[in-house]
């Protein structure tokens, strides 16, 4: 058996799966990544508080 009939053996002759996540888009906004100022200040609030740790109790 060849590969060409093993993997046509099953499929009807015309197979076509519509695409999952079709490319271009549907011209709607682009996703918001919001969460980049959030991570941003949360370390930096770690840091401070880090520091001030450190500067306080020795």
């Amino acid at each position: 058996m060849s590969d060409n009939d093993f993997y046509t053996r099953d499929r009807p002759e015309h197979a076509r799966l519509p695409e999952d996540r079709p490319r271009g888009g549907t011209g709607g906004q682009p996703a918001a990544h919001r969460g980049t100022w959030t991570i941003v200040l949360i370390i930096l609030a770690i840091i401070v508080v880090a520091a001030f740790g450190i500067m306080f109790f020795p």
